[in-house]
């Protein structure tokens, strides 16, 4: 059984950064991807960014794609979203994913993941 334990939401002022961590555990098969998304109030869940662990090639939501940045530890078998420049429209509640292999219909396509965290909320203050 695959877990992902996330954390490191909270509340930032307007322009600070947080780091997001999600911890997987369990047993996985490589290769596999991991991802962030979140979820705004009142609106549809949406792709952040991406990482195919055996690779680390990465893919960002062009919204985020100068802001924000996946990263992995491969012994700590952990995924990091650093968050930089934060404003009001980066509060939501964020989750990690996790799929075996490559998502066939893409990364930001959240049925394609098969694995996920429980949220954690991140607030932007302005």
């Amino acid at each position: 059984q695959v877990q992902l334990i996330v954390s490191g939401g909270g509340l930032v002022q307007a322009g600070g950064s947080l780091r997001l961590s999600c911890a997987v555990s369990g047993r996985t098969f490589m290769p596999y991807t991991m991802a962030w998304f979140r979820q705004a109030p009142g609106k549809e869940r949406e792709f952040v960014a991406a990482m195919r662990w055996s690779t680390a090639n990465t893919y960002y939501a062009d919204s985020v794609k100068d802001r924000f940045t996946i990263s992995g530890d491969t012994a700590k078998n952990t995924v990091f979203l650093q968050m930089n420049s934060l404003n009001a429209d980066h509060t939501a509640l964020y989750y990690c994913a996790l799929r075996a292999g490559w998502p066939r219909r893409g990364t930001a396509d959240e049925y394609e993941y098969d694995y996920w965290g429980q949220g954690t909320q991140v607030t932007v203050s302005s």
